[in-house]
């Protein structure tokens, strides 16, 4: 198993499938869906479209994540960074499958930009990795920050009686936490205020957008 993490073709071949699985939609739990024992919602029409629209910009938050994560286990500098990159990824990848589950009930669909959502942020997650692993870190702690407070809205938003939406996303957002407290006990450095700033606009372009498309 260790040569396969330092193997850089390994690495690359497991990369390129992992994105492809993801932007086509496959995606596997390791953990049962906690909607599971959620009651069934009665909702209208547009309470519906709502929380399909809210699930779908949570489906292509994962996709962000899952090529995030991807990036910066690749080009990480340490075996334990990567490992804990690569085992934030595997429960994101839990997240993917919930959201995606969700839609087919709420009888909606992933978004047609994933493939666009997912190569920004690879691209993100490689420059953050190439400024070091502490920097790395610190895009991963103001990350998980920001998803943490857009997935707490999002409890506020999902119609009440959603039960199976809202259980989806409450463990999210239990998850994004221990991901960014991990990251910050692994030395992440500050994340300066332009950088923070600039990651939040880019998160509500993508949100916006996902909603509808």
């Amino acid at each position: 198993m260790a040569a396969y993490h330092h193997n850089p073709l390994d690495r690359f071949i497991a990369s390129a499938d992992k994105a492809l699985r993801v932007v086509t939609g496959v995606a596997t739990s390791s953990r049962p869906n906690p909607a599971t024992h959620a009651a069934d919602a009665d909702m209208s029409d547009a309470e519906q479209r709502h929380a399909a629209g809210l699930m779908r910009v949570n489906h292509v938050g994962e996709v962000c994540a899952q090529a995030l994560y991807n990036a910066q286990a690749r080009f990480a500098r340490t075996d334990a960074i990567r490992q804990q990159f690569e085992h934030s990824s595997r429960e994101e990848e839990d997240h993917l499958a919930w959201t995606a589950q969700r839609l087919e009930e709420l009888n909606s669909h992933i978004s047609v930009l994933n493939p666009l959502f997912y190569a920004g942020a690879y691209a993100l997650g490689t420059v953050a990795a190439l400024l070091g692993d502490a920097r790395s870190l610190a895009f991963v702690v103001e990350t998980e920050r920001q998803v943490e407070a857009h997935l707490a809205s999002h409890l506020d938003k999902l119609p009440a009686q959603d039960a199976k939406s809202r259980a989806i996303v409450d463990q999210m957002r239990i998850d994004e936490i221990e991901h960014g407290a991990a990251a910050q006990r692994l030395g992440a450095a500050d994340m300066p205020a332009p950088v923070q700033h600039l990651m939040s606009a880019m998160g509500k372009l993508m949100t916006s957008s996902a909603y509808y498309i």
